[in-house]
């Protein structure tokens, strides 16, 4: 898609926007989230209390994987004047991937699925002040299946996680999944909620009430469905499964597409809309706190089936010579619907093979978001294995060959080693690289020391230096300092003692390795300089840290 066109069309669709105007019978005005909406893609509303709304924001440039970047989470508060503020970038509950909020497990702990970057999966992070330091990762066993554009609620007071993706036993596209709370950090397997809920076509973006026991989402197949819209559906039963025909909800559908909604009280939403041409969505109210027409009877479901043993898209061979047919006409406005009819009575020797997704990657500058032209290098160990310079690189092909680990580089920046299980298969792996200039800063992520101590310690620390100490040869004009760190634990002045001691240690480390000794410059902060929280672990390890900040 044309960025530059896209944004045009979505700030000319906001000019619209700021206009009220009308839907259903009653003319019940409605509003953009004044400062909460950009011209990038603005979905998934998540309410925390204390009047703030996390979302999560595609495409947009301060994203820290730039314009590229598939959602980063964002912040909007409402003020007491009932205005939302211009949003602020959460740059500490987001990756270079994909990220959205889950919502509240307790006053202070707040669920973020991450995809990308490293971290894969749900993770807690905990509330400081005005901050979220990161705590842990959950274990969610079956998470790791479920695929396509995942999105998501926590419900019950932090006991039951709904979710939408594309799971193995899907009945279509996405469909929509419960798992419920085991332990502090463990989840049950995600439950296909059925077919009273789930469609050929796509379920997502579930909200759950469990006081009115009413399971909000979007579909785009059940009955009277454009484009997509929301949906109502009451649980019936004492089983995940049990559950109503579901209704459409008439007072916040339009001829675009609506794909979450949350609830700020009993008596007020917000939902997510792409009501103008371009696809990207806005977060959307009503201009006035009008009475919400939420259905209150419900029918019961057609009976139930079961899913087929495979999706429609894996498990089919499609005729290129024929034409793939939408299931609903595609409404002119919102997000394409592409979709396949339900193919019947298939030979099992049309299943196709599902082949290994080849790597992808997406390269970019870390301070200016500009994707870069990049170089790969394959290791096993430290010995430089050849490897054909195409396009169907496979990690099942650099396991053979015992690769575990792959540079990459681009002219004129700092390369970055990423191990092979960090590699992503269904996605581009985006790769933040830190460019050579002055001012620049680069964490050394893998040097350790001996605790209390400036003694380097481990093998991952030699490797690291060492590839430091060979690209600092090899670029004899680049001058550096190398600034120490620590917490704020222990007496401030023995603290930056230390942290010199540890600067120095590594520049008498890479002075061993060929680097020149006027060419590295070294500081020591203490605990003056913290990037996180002192007031948890967690804050005070990513506190203790050296740093290259390039000066030359």
């Amino acid at each position: 898609m044309n960025i530059e066109l896209s944004t045009y069309l979505k700030a000319s669709g906001i000019m619209l926007l700021a206009f009220c105007f009308s839907v259903n019978l009653e003319a019940q005005e409605l509003k953009s989230l004044s400062g909460a909406n950009s011209p990038q893609d603005d979905q998934n509303p998540v309410w925390v209390g204390d009047n703030v709304l996390l979302f999560s924001r595609a495409f947009h440039p301060n994203n820290l994987g730039g314009i590229t970047d598939p959602g980063d989470i964002w912040m909007t508060k409402k003020n007491d004047s009932g205005v939302w503020e211009e949003a602020i970038h959460r740059a500490d509950l987001s990756t270079d991937g994909y990220d959205f909020a889950l919502g509240l497990e307790d006053v202070l702990t707040l669920l973020v699925y991450h995809k990308g970057s490293g971290r894969n999966g749900m993770y807690q992070y905990s509330k400081f002040g005005k901050d979220w330091n990161f705590l842990r990762q959950v274990n969610f066993s079956g998470l790791e299946n479920i695929q396509g554009q995942i999105l998501g609620r926590v419900a019950n007071g932090g006991k039951l996680i709904f979710l939408s993706g594309k799971g193995p036993e899907s009945y279509g596209n996405e469909d929509l999944y419960i798992s419920q709370k085991t332990g502090i950090i463990d989840w049950s397997e995600p439950v296909n909620l059925g077919s009273a809920i789930n469609t050929k076509g796509q379920e997502m973006s579930p909200y759950y009430n469990p006081s009115t026991q009413l399971l909000y989402f979007s579909s785009n197949m059940h009955e009277g469905a454009e484009g997509k819209d929301i949906f109502i559906a009451k649980k019936t039963g004492e089983a995940w499964k049990d559950w109503s025909k579901p209704v459409k909800w008439e007072q916040i559908s339009s001829r675009g597409s609506e794909v979450s909604v949350t609830f700020i009280n009993e008596n007020e939403i917000v939902w997510s809309s792409t009501m103008n041409s371009d696809g990207f969505a806005d977060l959307m109210t009503f201009e006035t706190i009008v009475p919400l027409e939420v259905p209150t009877n419900f029918s019961p479901p057609p009976p139930a089936i079961l899913p087929p043993k495979k999706n429609i898209v894996d498990a089919m061979q499609i005729d290129s010579n024929k034409s793939i047919n939408p299931i609903y006409p595609n409404t002119a406005i919102g997000k394409a619907e592409i979709q396949l009819s339900q193919l019947e009575n298939q030979t099992s020797n049309e299943v196709k093979e599902v082949l290994e997704p080849i790597l992808t990657w997406l390269v970019i500058d870390t301070k200016n978001k500009k994707q870069l032209d990049f170089e790969l290098e394959f290791y096993k160990g430290s010995e430089a294995i050849n490897f054909p310079k195409d396009d169907s690189l496979l990690v099942s092909n650099l396991k053979a060959l015992g690769v575990n680990e792959i540079k990459v580089s681009s002219e004129g920046f700092f390369p970055k080693d990423l191990n092979i299980s960090e590699l992503k298969t269904g996605d581009k792996n985006v790769v933040l690289l830190t460019k050579l200039e002055p001012g620049s800063i680069l964490l050394l992520e893998n040097v350790n020391f001996k605790r209390g101590t400036s003694e380097l310690e481990g093998l991952e620390t030699e490797k690291s230096l060492t590839e430091l100490a060979n690209f600092l040869v090899n670029n004899p004009n680049v001058k550096i300092r190398i600034n120490g760190h620590t917490d704020n634990v222990g007496d401030p002045g023995l603290n930056k003692g230390l942290s010199i001691e540890r600067a120095g240690s590594v520049r008498d480390f890479l002075v061993s390795k060929g680097v020149e000794f006027e060419n590295l410059r070294i500081s020591g902060w203490g605990g003056s300089r913290p990037i996180a929280s002192n007031a948890t672990e967690v804050g005070r390890s990513k506190n203790r840290r050296v740093e290259l900040e390039v000066i030359q």
